[in-house]
């Protein structure tokens, strides 16, 4: 765990040690979310990556909302 602080232009600087631990580059896009009163920072996924992610699952027909149409 490292402690950090903001500039006053709302800037962290994230620690060496963290970014070579979870090999962060500088220029690379982080995305910054919110949950659980948290901030939290992951790598995009790219489209390719989640190519095949929900194979194998089996829809009801429940799942699907047959009230929307364009």
């Amino acid at each position: 765990m490292a402690i950090v602080k903001v500039s006053p232009g709302f800037e962290v600087t994230i620690p060496k040690e963290i970014c070579e631990e979870l090999k962060i580059v500088a220029g690379q896009e982080l995305n910054m979310y919110v949950r659980d009163g948290s901030i939290r920072l992951s790598t995009p996924r790219s489209l390719e990556s989640l190519r095949g992610i929900a194979k194998g699952i089996s829809w009801k027909d429940d799942d699907r909302d047959h009230s929307e149409r364009f």
